[in-house]
């Protein structure tokens, strides 16, 4: 995979630098547990042929069965990681959304990871830049091939090199921590479900108009369409430095919003409705096996139905601008270490491992 240039701005408090705007096929989607899960929950009541047809709608892979035993120890202290990928797939109806050719190859520019404290009422979620440069270890794909280890290369090439695997052992590298669950949703999905949901409410402290993502919005409250809501979290140029970092607090904001939207909406009434939200929600995962049907994302989800937004603590990998190249960011791996350390004891992650850490200077544009 060749490197994608995303503008990164220089040291803090000097002038930023920028290069030309990458193509619109190749930015991120963001999705996290509660799209799919939570929905699931709302819809995944249904009986017989509404459940087999629910239960076939789910794609999953065996995590567990390529990675085997190398893996970090799985933490029996009642809390869960789910790592969280936004795919930009090259195919079918995401062609026309990421406005490239429809060449079968996949991407995930958006990357996330949800720690659910023991008694589920708070998560964590740690976003990872995509443009961050780490050592990626050898791994094996979920068709049995295997992909040599690379160095210094950006973090979303785990995805692009071998899939699902791939990426759960990169994580798993880099943080120490074992992942409990995967779950990844794409392009044409994220939008459907926000259609299907009526909308998000969302709140822009300022205007945000970005040709490359066909947002325009002005400053104020707006209820956001699927399209919409997808150009707000793909936008770089819209608002900040153009950074992807800036793209990252975006998505993070508009997490709580969606989070907020799937609590209060009202479909238990509205059979057609509850059926539709889960027919959608269904067809746009990607499980690891454990979640790999109706009854496994019911029980999942009810789990994490009593996090509200107030309970989740949003917090970017900390990262620093790469010297030898502005457009590439490299782990703070002191500070990096006291969030995985924070969570893997169940936690909270302390507010030194937050500070003094390149962002993307897009902080407060959008509120819920």
């Amino acid at each position: 995979m060749s490197a994608e240039s995303t503008p990164i701005p220089g040291k803090p408090g000097g002038k930023g630098r920028r290069r030309k705007p990458r193509s619109k096929g190749r930015k991120g989607l963001l999705v996290t547990a509660w799209v799919a899960a939570g929905i699931v929950v709302l819809g995944g009541t249904g009986a017989g042929y509404l459940y087999f047809k629910l239960n076939g709608n789910i794609k999953s892979v065996d995590i567990d069965q390529v990675l085997g035993s190398a893996r970090p120890t799985k933490v029996d202290n009642g809390s869960e990681n789910i790592l969280v990928l936004g795919s930009d797939t090259r195919s079918g109806s995401n062609k026309k959304l990421g406005g490239g050719t429809d060449d079968g190859s996949a991407r995930s520019d958006t990357a996330m990871v949800v720690h659910v404290y023991k008694g589920h009422k708070k998560a964590t979620v740690v976003s990872i830049p995509r443009d961050t440069l780490i050592d990626r270890p050898e791994c094996t794909d979920t068709q049995g091939e295997r992909h040599d280890a690379a160095k210094g290369v950006m973090f979303n090439s785990a995805y692009t090199t071998g899939g699902a695997a791939c990426a759960v052992k990169t994580v798993e590298s880099m943080t120490g921590i074992r992942m409990d669950h995967y779950l990844e949703v794409d392009f044409s999905g994220f939008e459907k479900l926000v259609d299907e949901l009526g909308g998000v409410t969302v709140t822009t402290t300022k205007a945000i108009k970005d040709p490359d993502s066909h947002l325009d919005l002005k400053a104020g409250t707006h209820e956001l369409t699927g399209a919409q809501a997808l150009g707000l979290v793909r936008t770089r140029h819209g608002v900040g430095d153009g950074s992807d970092l800036g793209r990252i607090q975006l998505q993070q904001a508009f997490i709580k919003a969606l989070v907020k939207q799937i609590k209060s909406v009202g479909v238990l009434s509205n059979p057609k409705k509850l059926y539709d939200l889960a027919d959608t929600a269904t067809k746009a995962v990607t499980t690891d096996s454990h979640l790999g049907s109706v009854n496994s994302l019911v029980s999942f989800a009810s789990g994490l139905k009593g996090i509200s937004p107030a309970d989740m603590t949003m917090v970017t990998m900390p990262v620093q601008y790469d010297p030898a190249n502005p457009n590439r960011v490299l782990v703070q791996q002191t500070k990096a270490k006291q969030i995985w350390t924070a969570l893997e004891n169940d936690r909270a992650v302390p507010k030194s491992a937050t500070e003094g850490n390149a962002t993307g200077q897009a902080k407060g544009v959008v509120t819920s």
